[in-house]
């Protein structure tokens, strides 16, 4: 599906609290609404490879995504084999997001440690691109990723080694990245990019310089929240828990991504405000600290009129493609309405 602009439409399934069985039953029906890509996420639960699986199997054109894939879950090696399955199976419909995700899951889930992420993610790539290839013996000798692997403990009987499977190397990653200095590296090793909280009205004041490079080419795919209803200030309190759980609890006081990048966008005092009320262990002071500047800014809200007028902002600017995040019951349906429109 494609507004009105050409742009695509892709289905967010990373709706909180989202069984795996009914995201495969939402990617069917956003198949049949026209939707072009439906895109899975994981935190600490389920994993977002499992149901594209499920999802391909159902479905026939629409394309599949992570958005995002953890590289701290899993080796080099692990994702370039399930990626290269993924698109066996899927017929060449999957597309590979991933992102570092931050200290307090990657230290307190995956047990290990947080350490220099955007080497571990240029490195990452690298060795990902050679299996994905599949014409080479993969061999990589990097400070964070060494294969075959040549430590200190090493048996010394590792060997290079060639996917048994075709290659694939027209495979897309992408990645998610709100700070400048990984949005930069994105730039530079990645077919695309998977922002969060963007903002269509303020986005060159935290996202511009960094993106100033792009190539031609060069995807931004960003998720947006969408809460489709006659009551305008009921969609806005469907959303305000979401930002305020980012801007408040998606790190600790001193490293937030998405607090910072909400003040680069020029709310300061606000930003502060939520993150304050949120580590107080006040949830509802802090969703409600979320102004309707600020969910205005980051969603599409109210009835379906409202949205079509909105997304002339959201298709202005750098956008290739966007990946809706529904709220609530129906909204896919609606979102698909206004992108007929």
């Amino acid at each position: 599906m494609r507004g009105a602009s050409g742009i695509p439409v892709g289905l967010g399934l990373s709706m909180a609290g989202m069984a795996p069985a009914n995201m495969v039953e939402s990617a069917i029906r956003a198949e049949e609404l026209g939707f072009d890509s439906v895109w899975s996420f994981e935190a600490w639960g389920s994993d977002a490879f499992t149901p594209l699986a499920a999802i391909a199997a159902r479905t026939s054109g629409i394309k599949v995504g992570t958005a995002i894939a953890q590289i701290a879950g899993r080796s080099p090696g692990a994702t370039a084999m399930t990626t290269l399955t993924l698109q066996e199976l899927s017929g060449g419909r999957f597309e590979l997001g991933l992102g570092v995700s931050g200290p307090q899951v990657v230290e307190g889930w995956h047990g290990v440690p947080f350490s220099r992420p955007l080497l571990a993610m240029r490195e990452y790539v690298s060795v990902l691109r050679a299996a994905l290839a599949g014409d080479q013996r993969v061999e990589f000798a990097g400070e964070m990723y060494q294969v075959p692997y040549r430590g200190a403990d090493a048996t010394g009987l590792g060997k290079p080694l060639r996917s048994t499977l075709p290659g694939h190397p027209e495979t897309p990653i992408l990645i998610a990245a709100i700070g400048p200095k990984n949005i930069a590296l994105a730039v530079d090793i990645a077919d695309g990019l998977l922002p969060y909280l963007w903002s269509p009205t303020r986005w060159e004041r935290a996202w511009g310089k960094a993106l100033t490079n792009a190539p031609d080419g060069f995807r931004v795919v960003p998720t947006v929240f969408a809460a489709v209803g006659p009551d305008l200030d009921a969609c806005r309190d469907a959303v305000r828990p979401r930002i305020a759980m980012h801007v408040g609890g998606m790190g600790s006081r001193t490293k937030n991504f998405y607090k910072d990048l909400i003040m680069r966008y020029g709310y300061e005092d606000e930003a502060q405000h939520i993150q304050d009320l949120f580590l107080a262990g006040d949830r509802a002071g802090s969703t409600a600290a979320v102004s309707d500047a600020l969910v205005d800014d980051l969603a599409l809200l109210g009835p379906i009129g409202r949205i079509a007028d909105q997304c002339d902002a959201w298709m202005d600017g750098p956008i290739t493609s966007v990946i809706v995040e529904p709220m609530g019951p129906g909204a896919m349906e609606a979102v698909a309405e206004v992108w007929h429109r």
